[in-house]
Parts: structure tokens; C-alpha cells; sequence
């Protein structure tokens, strides 16, 4: 089957049969719903690019699996080629939308999931492997948006999945029957899971030999009996339903996220991955969130490239563009920026293969690269805020620029330099609002510090593959220490 369009891409969600809820109401139509629709574009950027020749190299690759053209998003990765591009990917994505894409956790899902089934088929001698590849070249085939879902609500969080009061705070197991096994349970901050196909759900954490109801990976279509959807709410997100472009910030493109409930979800036996394997558990984990934590510096250095943009557009209107402190701030927020794309290069260049043939990003580096996410946006927030002045949070809005009596007020006490209009500057101030305070923040930078585990998460991988012994005995021979 051939790549799909954009347009096809949406009217493909249009006919799924998805149970949605938000602001305590069903939505019926969730594809043309004013707030949920912005974060189907952003989607839809990675179908419409795909079908540009001038992206293709980057957006498409030959599977080696069936020899078919597909989007990278689908793909399993080969060398480390395939790893940069997909940092490369990810960054014109971020370019383009200057929101959360979405797929991403899709793509690095079908990564993890591939190659912890080649080890748990060769130590069990189970068949997720081959119900797994069957699953990806379908979703390839058909060109399939997939979400990835491994956050549970978790409760009390110094109790193992067994202990909590409320077992299903953590997805399980509830019955399992001849044809397939019956889940229970939630996945928490979903993302892009209202604007795709299927769903792989993961485990959360590493388990033990008590957990094993809660060690099991599948994938189900995201419209299956049982399966509802909260919306989570958005700084700002109910300005979409107020029909003004100007006041959104960026209007056609945004993230969203929602709260996933399983309730008594069945899934067939073709399309389980891992159930009570516990000892994979973790290193699905921690495949996923390395692939993830590299994921970070690729996208939000695409959504940083456009703050990085507007703050320098917001310098020009205001008349600040030649003074050297703003100058210097713009330096330092390209700096950051591109540590961040750096670390995403580096460890992808450093990526080695796995025994099932995919290949895997230098953890230690992955890990680094998603420390400097929890930090260096926020800076670049502040250096951005900084630049295009209070007017970002103060200014009013698009219809009292355009009423008959105040607006001429409006317009004339809110120029900036003579030759740019009003609605200009008001326009990419609202646009540093919505990247910095607004519903884009959610997809840049509460995202940055929270996406792909929190900071302690990396800091405790950081330690466990920082190899101290190694460094301790470097500098025990270069003292000349014997012991």
C-alpha cells in the first residue's frame, strides 16, 4: 500500500469509532473538535512531508523487511544512519508544526518492542517476536499512526505493582482465556493518543517474580470495546474555541494528551508481545526510554529552532534587535539548542547493534542528552520571555484590535517600530506566548523537564552507565597508586 496522504491520513482517523471525553462530555467528533484539532495537524505535517521529494530521503526508507517504501516513523533502525536521521526527522517536524508531533512514541515503542521479544522468543522459545513483526508491517503497510503507551498512574509509589491497595493502578492481566488475555487498568499523559490508529502499551517499570500479571506488552486498535479517553486540560486551550487565529499563537498545530483507560480490554493471542516474562520488563523499559530520552534531542530542538525565530522577529518589532545583551541572548539560546542536537547526534552515532539486528543509541548518552532537556529549555523560555517583553502576557485581545471604537487605541499604543503593523507584533508575541506559557508548552517545555521520565529517572541511568570503576581506576594509574 502506498504512503498516505495527509488528507487521507485525517479522514483515516475520521472513521474510527473513538470513545473520547473532555470537560466531563463525550466528544462525537473528535477530528474537527476546534481544541483537539490543531494536535491531528501536527500529525498530519509527518504524511504531508513524507510526500514532499524534498524530504523524502529523510521521511521515507526502504523497509528491510518488505522491501516497500514506508515512513520512517514505521521503521526499525538498521545502522546508525538510521539513528541520525531519525534525530534529523524529528528536528523538521519540530520545524514545521513548533508542536508535539506525536509519533515519535510510536516509533520508539516498535524499536524496543522488536528487539526485547528476539531475546525473551530465544530464552522461552514464545512467538512475540513473529506476532510483533507481523504487527509493524501491517502498521507499515497501511501506513498507521501508533501510539506508545508505558505510564501508569502508578499509586503509591513505594509499593510494587502487587502491593498497591488498587491493583489496577498498575495495567494487568485480569483473566486469560484460549484465544488471547483480558487487560485492565489506565496509561497516563498520553500523547497523540486521540490521533492514532493502534496502541502498544508497555510495561512501566522493572517487575519481580509478584508482578507478573503486570508484565505483559500488546497492541490493540485504539477505537477496541473498553478503551475511553480523557482529554488533559492545556494552559490556554479553550482560546481555540474563540475563533481568533491571532490569540492562539500558533493555530494550526498543538499537542494533546489524555488519560487512557482499559477497562477489561481484550486482546487476541497474534497480537501479545510479553506476558510475565518479569525479567524483560526493565530492559523494555529502558530501551524505550532511551530511545525516547535521544527522541528529545531532535524534536524540541525543532520547536526551539522557531522560539529561537520569534524571540529574534519580537527583537526586530521592538527595536531591540541591535543591542548587544539581546544579541547575546540570542547566542545563548542557539547554543543550548544546539547542545541539545548534539547529544541527540552523538548518541546515535555511538549506536551499536542488538541481537536481534535493530540498532540501539549509546544509553549513557541518551540519557545525558534528555538531562540537558530537563534544563536548557526552560533558559531558552526565560531568554525568549525576556527579549519580547511583557506585552506577551499583557496584551489584549484579537477583538479589541478590530472593534470600531478601541481598536485605533490599540493599534497606536501597541506599534513597535514604524514600519511593521500592530497585528505583526501582536502576532509573534502571541506566538512566544503560546511556545512559552500555552498550550505549546505541553509539548516543549513542561514536556522537556517530565517527557520520557522525569530527571531523577536519567540521573539514576547516568550513574548505572557511567562506568565510576573505569574513571576510579584511570586515576589510581595515572597517580601511580598501588593497592
Amino acid at each position: 500500500m502506498a504512503l498516505m496522504t495527509g488528507e487521507q491520513y485525517i479522514e483515516s482517523i475520521r472513521k474510527l469509532k473513538m470513545e473520547v471525553y473532555m470537560f466531563g462530555e463525550r466528544v462525537e467528533n473528535p477530528v474537527d473538535d476546534p481544541i483537539l484539532r490543531p494536535s491531528l495537524n501536527s500529525v498530519r505535517m509527518t504524511y504531508d512531508l513524507a510526500q514532499d521529494p524534498q524530504y523524502a530521503e529523510l521521511m521515507t526508507v526502504i523497509s528491510p523487511y518488505t522491501g516497500e517504501k514506508i515512513n520512517r516513523f514505521a521503521h526499525i533502525h538498521q545502522n546508525t544512519e538510521d539513528l541520525k536521521n531519525k534525530v534529523k526527522m524529528q528536528r523538521l517536524c519540530g520545524q514545521k508544526t513548533a508542536a508535539c508531533f506525536q509519533r515519535c512514541v510510536g516509533m520508539d515503542a516498535f524499536n524496543a518492542v522488536f528487539s526485547t521479544t528476539f531475546e525473551i522468543d530465544k530464552k522461552y522459545g514464545t512467538k512475540y517476536h513473529e506476532n510483533f513483526k507481523k504487527f509493524m508491517n501491517y502498521c507499515a503497510d497501511k501506513d498507521l499512526t501508533v501510539d506508545g503507551a508505558m505510564t501508569d498512574p502508578k499509586g503509591d509509589r513505594s509499593k510494587a505493582p502487587h502491593a498497591q491497595e488498587d491493583p489496577d493502578l498498575y495495567l494487568r492481566v485480569v483473566e486469560t482465556r484460549e484465544d488471547g488475555i483480558v487487560v485492565r487498568g489506565a496509561k497516563a499523559h498520553q500523547t497523540g493518543i486521540i490521533n492514532s490508529h493502534e496502541v502498544i502499551v508497555m510495561p512501566t517499570i522493572s517487575m519481580g517474580p509478584d508482578d507478573k500479571e503486570f508484565a505483559v506488552s500488546f497492541a490493540v486498535p485504539v477505537d477496541s470495546e473498553g478503551i475511553l479517553m480523557i482529554i488533559g486540560r492545556q494552559s490556554c486551550d479553550t482560546r481555540k474555541q474563540e475563533g481568533s487565529e491571532l490569540d492562539v499563537g500558533n493555530s494550526e498545530f498543538g499537542g494533546v494528551e489524555a488519560l487512557v483507560i482499559f477497562d477489561d480490554v481484550f486482546v487476541p493471542n497474534e497480537r501479545i508481545f510479553m506476558n510475565g516474562e518479569t525479567e524483560f520488563s526493565g530492559i523494555m523499559v529502558e530501551r524505550f526510554a532511551g530511545y525516547h530520552r535521544q527522541s528529545y534531542g531532535g524534536c524540541k530542538v525543532g520547536v526551539g529552532d522557531v522560539l529561537i525565530g520569534a524571540a529574534a522577529v519580537a527583537a526586530d518589532y521592538n527595536g531591540a534587535a541591535k543591542a548587544s545583551a539581546v544579541k547575546d541572548k540570542l547566542i545563548e539560546m542557539t547554543h543550548l539548542n544546539e547542545t541539545l542536537y548534539c547529544c541527540g547526534i552523538a548518541c546515535s552515532t555511538e549506536g551499536y547493534p542488538t541481537e536481534s539486528g535493530a540498532y540501539m543509541i549509546d544509553l549513557l548518552l541518551a540519557n545525558v542528552c534528555k538531562q540537558n532537556v530537563t534544563r536548557f529549555p526552560y533558559e531558552i523560555v526565560r531568554l525568549a520571555e525576556d527579549i519580547a517583553g511583557g506585552l506577551m502576557v499583557t496584551a489584549p485581545s484579537e477583538k479589541d484590535l478590530r472593534d470600531e471604537k478601541i481598536g485605533k487605541y490599540v493599534d497606536k499604543y501597541f506599534r513597535g517600530v514604524a514600519d511593521v503593523s500592530t497585528e505583526n507584533r501582536l502576532r509573534i508575541l502571541r506566538l512566544i506566548e503560546n511556545l512559552a506559557l500555552g498550550t505549546a508548552a505541553v509539548g516543549y517545555r513542561t514536556e522537556s523537564m517530565h517527557g520520557a521520565g522525569s530527571p531523577q529517572a536519567q540521573r539514576i541511568m547516568i550513574a548505572r552507565q557511567g562506568n565510576l570503576g573505569f574513571k576510579k581506576e584511570l586515576a589510581k594509574s595515572i597517580a601511580k597508586i598501588k593497592e
